[in-house]
């Protein structure tokens, strides 16, 4: 049912815990399954230099946390806001259709992160703290362009 991959960041979940003073945090859940993610963000010059999780919920959702995680250290944060659950689950190779919304918590994880990141430091647009936009707004440069109309 589950891949070697996911197993593996199930049994040995990487980059577990807290970052003090994070630079960005988001803390997603979905309700009809009651797992609930929250990632920490340290990021330096737009580069995400680390990244932890805690996740309440089953196995997929540990194992995509830990992905979501290793998949955007290192990145810019433009890069890490294109990451997509499809990306998160084919990195695990693979969920079952039914543990699908795990992934989609990870993405959504990671951005809600980065939203708080830009709200801290003054980059996230009027239009971007709407519902409409909110965490689904996966293009950075629409968030810094207002502040070149200034």
């Amino acid at each position: 049912m589950y891949s070697e991959k996911v197993m593996d960041h199930f049994m040995n979940p990487r980059n577990v815990g807290e970052i003090e003073n994070a630079d960005g945090v988001g803390e997603v859940g979905n309700a009809k399954c009651g797992d609930i993610m929250k990632i920490y963000l340290k990021i330096e010059n737009d580069i995400i230099k680390d990244a932890k999780f805690k996740t309440f919920g089953c196995g997929a959702a540990v194992a995509t946390s830990s992905m979501a995680t290793e998949l955007v250290i290192g990145k810019t944060i433009d890069e890490a806001l294109k990451i997509t659950n499809k990306a998160v689950a084919e990195a695990l190779d693979g969920l079952p259709p039914v543990k699908m919304h795990c992934s989609n918590l990870a993405e959504e994880g990671i951005k809600a992160a980065i939203e708080d990141y830009l709200k801290k430091t003054g980059r996230l647009s009027k239009e971007c703290e709407s519902e409409v936009c909110g965490r689904r707004c996966d293009d950075l440069h629409h968030h810094l362009d207002e502040e070149d109309d200034d």
